[in-house]
């Protein structure tokens, strides 16, 4: 089975270490070329513009094909693991790795479709992503307690489930503000006035 074989183990270090570099180097590159201010902006406010653009829209794109490689992997171990003791129906095990498949295509969403250019694809592909991102992470958490002692430490399983509480209060003011505002352009001249839609 593909979740026991040696080196399987690299597939989650590798989306980390793919997904920081598409971040760092999208975000150096929009600085350098004067396109975002370089104290915090946006993920997507750093991949808007040529060339920076295409270096995020392609490592994210890749970004998503191993989060959603890690998440199957994830998968087929539960289902292991669930093959000598019965701790998760298979069923809510599968609705899971569904949920975590969606946000990967919520990030192919927003990796392909510019937060200028198609604003309303890229909004809708950003709610796609976060919101089946938090379900999805709260659900390997439920699922890692009922899992415990035998496959999991409650340590492992208290690290998760802060990481689902955090997720879920992120979430709640990202759709408040999200809503609440309208962007058309990432500069701004002083004076300008601004469009409201």
């Amino acid at each position: 089975m593909l979740c026991c074989m040696p080196g399987v183990a690299l597939v989650p270090a590798l989306l980390v270490t793919w997904s920081s570099a598409a971040f760092i180097i999208s975000y150096v590159i929009a600085v350098l070329a004067g396109h975002v201010e370089p104290l915090v902006p946006y993920i997507s406010d750093t991949g808007t513009k040529p060339p920076e653009s295409g270096v995020f829209g392609f490592m994210i794109n890749i970004s998503a094909l191993l989060a959603a490689i890690t998440m199957y992997i994830r998968y087929l171990l539960i289902e292991k693991q669930n093959e000598t003791s019965r701790f998760v129906r298979s069923s809510c095990n599968m609705f899971t790795l569904c949920m975590g498949l969606m946000g990967c295509t919520g990030m192919g969403i927003v990796a392909t479709f510019q937060e200028l250019a198609v604003p309303s694809v890229h909004d809708i592909g950003a709610l796609v992503a976060f919101g089946s991102g938090v379900v999805y992470i709260t659900l390997q958490s439920i699922i890692s307690y009922k899992s415990c002692p035998r496959w999991n430490t409650y340590f492992v399983c208290h690290i998760r489930m802060a990481i689902s509480v955090i997720s879920c209060i992120a979430f709640i003011p990202m759709i408040v503000f999200a809503s609440k505002i309208s962007m058309t352009k990432i500069d701004w001249t002083p004076g300008e006035k601004v469009k409201s839609y």
